[in-house]
């Protein structure tokens, strides 16, 4: 019997889409029933809309920098989903569900927001899933940069970058011994147990042990004489003339640079300038590189040139605060978070190396070759990127020898670093010798820090640079 309204015949029903159809029991011995048949239990999955979380700082979109999977491609908790680049740094979002993608909601190099879906996961019905889970967040990453998560009931640290050179061995990290503070997982860690596995022979971690200074009968490679000067070489690039104006968005770094300028131009700029006399901290470093070396650390001026700043901040800790918004409180930082701006692929950045007034000079030197090589890859964590108080610009490298540098807010002050030349000087005798000059920019905020205490410490530092055994007496 063929009606227009819906019956119900034993508690089973027949959609159709026009008419609805009432059958006996005996009509379920039909092979085709059960394509018929409209039940919950046929689904196999649950998809699952998996959303951008907040990854904090105030951060309301991203750009996606990088997919790790593909639609279809089965994933686990903790498996690396895409990396993302907000204007602050660089985020590895990973997996909060075992299932199948199933739609990736942005392609490369397109602006994400935060709350909205990130991707769509099918996951296995059987297991459940609350429904308000369907809609709760990824895991936030943490401010610091460094992932905590639960694998097998306990706690796992590690970055992201870790996480990544992790998932392109396939190792799990649970099955992995960390061995930094509160068992935080190292890449150390992650080539050791690789090795362990492979058979390969790694070698001695640069902080296993200190190689004592080479004796005086024993020689070092000599650094090659002085050079011919060298042409600077343009790197060439195809120039494609459209014809066409192009509009692009200010998007990633870029887009932080634009926020932080148009703060600064609230600040009224101080200017001070001087040169050093870098002639005996180019030879003490000649001497120490073969044993940074060693060390496998690569030892450039800018270690000395932190330290030396830092041994100054102490002593004038006014450039190492900073002020409230409504100009009535100083607040003086207690840790010398000192900024290296670095000129990368993705813009200008300025990662900081914390607690310098604590550390060595070969501790510095080991921390910025790490963030250089996180800056150039991209991969610099929003911790890296935040919390300095005081910078340093080295524009020398390119090969200027003046600037103007900008203060970074919140920050009062700031340095740049010319090129070192070789210049003739007089010594004390009225000599002419061949002299290491480098020139100094500095600006500070003229609203809490004057000139006479901007002379000050700049004369501090410089006889830092100038005469480095004397660093010996105030280091820590």
């Amino acid at each position: 019997v063929c009606i227009h309204r819906v019956r119900s015949c034993s508690s089973i029903r027949f959609i159709k889409s026009k008419y609805v159809c009432v059958f006996d029991k005996s009509a379920l011995k039909f092979s085709h029933q059960q394509r018929l048949f409209r039940t919950s239990a046929v689904s196999c999955g649950q998809i699952v809309q998996f959303k951008l979380s907040d990854i904090g700082e105030g951060i309301t979109e991203v750009t996606v920098k990088e997919w790790y999977i593909k639609e279809g491609d089965s994933v686990s908790q903790f498996d690396s989903i895409c990396e993302v680049q907000s204007d602050k740094a660089s985020v590895t979002i990973t997996s909060r569900y075992d299932g199948v993608i199933r739609k990736l909601h942005y392609s490369i190099d397109e602006i994400a927001f935060v709350g909205k879906p990130l991707v769509d996961i099918e996951i296995d019905a059987s297991k459940g899933v609350a429904p308000e889970e369907d809609v709760v967040e990824t895991p936030p990453m943490s401010h610091e940069e460094h992932t905590h998560q639960e694998i097998k009931g306990h706690k796992t640290l590690a970055t992201p970058a870790v996480r990544r050179l992790a998932m392109e061995n396939n190792i799990k990290l649970s099955e992995v011994v960390g061995t930094g503070k509160d068992n935080r997982i190292l890449k150390e860690d992650i080539l050791n147990y690789l090795a362990k596995q492979t058979g390969a022979i790694l070698p001695p971690s640069p902080k296993a042990e200190i190689i004592p200074p080479l004796r005086k009968t024993e020689t070092v490679p000599a650094a090659p004489k002085d050079k011919a000067h060298k042409i600077p070489v343009h790197v060439s690039r195809p120039i494609a003339f459209s014809g066409k104006d192009k509009t692009e968005p200010v998007t990633g770094f870029q887009k932080a640079m634009v926020k932080t300028m148009s703060a600064a131009l609230k600040i009224p700029h101080f200017g001070y300038c001087d040169e050093i006399d870098l002639t005996q901290l180019v030879q003490l470093r000649e001497d120490l590189k073969p044993l940074a070396e060693i060390r496998g650390v690569k030892l450039s001026f800018m270690p000395f040139f932190i330290k030396a700043a830092s041994l100054g901040l102490l002593q004038y800790p006014i450039l190492n605060a900073s002020l409230d918004e409504n100009c009535q409180n100083v607040t003086y930082k207690a840790s010398h978070n000192i900024g290296v701006a670095m000129d990368t692929e993705q813009g200008l950045i300025v990662p900081n190396v914390k607690n310098v007034q604590v550390c060595s000079v070969f501790d510095i030197a080991s921390e910025l070759n790490r963030l250089q090589s996180l800056g150039s890859a991209g991969q610099l964590g929003t911790s890296d990127l935040t919390g300095g108080t005081f910078t340093l610009s080295n524009i020398g490298t390119i090969g200027g020898t003046y600037a103007k540098p900008v203060i970074l807010p919140p920050e009062v002050a700031i340095g740049a670093l010319g090129k070192i030349q070789v210049l003739p000087r007089f010594n004390g005798k009225g000599e002419v010798f061949k002299a290491q000059i480098m020139n100094v920019s500095w600006s500070a905020d003229h609203r809490i820090i004057d000139g006479a205490t901007m002379a000050r410490f700049s004369n501090l530092w410089k006889s830092y640079l100038e005469n480095p055994a004397s660093m010996l007496l105030d280091l820590k």
